[in-house]
């Protein structure tokens, strides 16, 4: 199983225990808001009904004491005067008799064709009347209905806390990807800085190494082949000193033949590696294929790919490296094991610094390795497939 490195634990613990926090209260505060504005809109929806109520009763008052009664009705016309906001309709013996803030059947505002505005006026009973149970009220033999709907501000405020967690979401979202793309940043620094300080420091020891296989070929009884090895692998490191140079600077692009120099680094390596891992590469296409990349990053690359198949076969299966054409004038190169597989929750993962497969080592590898092909070298490098206890394939595509 894929463990977190040591050096990035606190932190990726630290960080995934915040971010479970802060979903937690933004999750509660959402609840909290939803729950306010709908005890807020049921208050106001009941404060409605009680307008709908003497709004009707005051009809009714009206009509039994009728209109040459000597009663002052100066309060209760201030109770029908009250209500400004919830649009009714007064329906008597079967016919709308009046109706009060409905702009749209306004005449001043529109005009309406012969049966136009009857058929709208029912039109608006009927939703109405879905909306609100009709308010009865008896009128001598007659019967009554006050129909009613909520007002514009209830409707609207039905919306509001959406709007509201909308709006918190967008700006939270927008805060995040500034936070996100900081602490990238900042992480691209450091390993920018690592990698420079290395290619710094193996400078010394390269150049003493020179000087020490040169004072060895003056002795008549020291073995040349040996000294020709050794500059190979002092070659190597002056090749790995320049990877960690190329990091965090514009790399230098040269036209590169790309299947002879993956052929070249994986044969660098099989004599290098344990004698148990079967290599096998394959090259499908039908003429060289020239791109312009680093030489040096992409040896990198499909080294760390290599190491990394070997380290999940435990040194002991199958290493295959093949490379394809592909129908939009791209190649791909595969490299493929036999070794423990990648759940697909990890999967996710590999390529997040402080994740490795390994006991030992930062966990930057595959993080570096995307980088170079995806940023330096406009590709893409994924987990093609992955099967556990039966390998992974890895693809590269240029």
């Amino acid at each position: 199983m894929m463990n977190k490195n040591k050096v990035f634990f606190n932190i990726y613990e630290q960080l995934s225990i915040n971010r479970i926090i802060l979903i937690a209260v933004l999750m509660l505060f959402g609840a909290g808001v939803l729950y306010y504005f709908k005890q807020l809109g049921e208050a106001l929806e009941e404060r409605e009904e009680k307008y709908a109520t003497l709004y009707a009763e005051s009809i009714r008052f009206i009509i039994e004491e009728g209109i040459n009664s000597t009663c002052d009705y100066t309060f209760v016309q201030e109770v029908l005067d009250a209500n400004e906001t919830v649009p009714t309709i007064l329906v008597i013996a079967g016919q709308p008799s009046s109706h009060k803030n409905i702009p749209e059947l306004d005449d001043s505002t529109r005009k309406w064709r012969s049966g136009e505005k009857e058929k709208f006026l029912y039109l608006t009973i009927a939703a109405m009347s879905e909306e609100h149970a009709p308010i009865q009220f008896g009128t001598g033999d007659q019967t009554g209905y006050v129909y009613y709907s909520n007002s514009i501000i209830v409707k609207q405020l039905r919306y509001f806390p959406y709007l509201l967690l909308g709006t918190f979401l967008i700006f939270g979202s927008l805060a995040l990807i500034a936070y996100s793309s900081s602490r990238k940043a900042e992480q691209n620094r450091v390993w920018v800085g690592l990698a420079k300080e290395t290619a710094h420091q193996l400078g010394t020891p390269i150049s003493g190494l020179m000087a020490w296989v040169e004072v060895l070929r003056a002795n008549p009884d020291f073995d040349q082949s040996v000294g020709d090895e050794m500059d190979k692998d002092i070659e190597r490191l002056e090749t790995i000193t320049t990877r960690f140079s190329n990091i965090g600077s514009v790399p230098a692009m040269k036209d590169e033949n790309l299947a002879e120099l993956v052929e070249q680094t994986t044969g660098y390596l099989k004599r290098r590696i344990s004698t148990k891992v079967n290599w096998e590469f394959v090259n499908n296409l039908n003429q060289p294929y020239y791109k312009k990349i680093n030489r040096h990053l992409i040896e990198w690359v499909v080294e760390n790919l290599c190491k990394n198949a070997v380290d999940a076969m435990a040194g002991k299966g199958n290493l295959k490296i093949e490379i394809n054409p592909t129908s939009r004038g791209q190649i791909t190169i595969d490299v493929s094991d036999t070794g423990k597989g990648i759940s697909k929750m990890n999967q996710r993962k590999i390529f997040k610094a402080g994740f490795t497969t390994k006991n030992r080592g930062w966990g930057l590898g595959l993080t570096l390795a995307k980088r170079i092909i995806e940023t330096y070298h406009d590709g893409q490098l994924f987990v093609k497939e992955s099967t556990l206890g039966k390998g992974t394939k890895f693809r590269i595509i240029i």
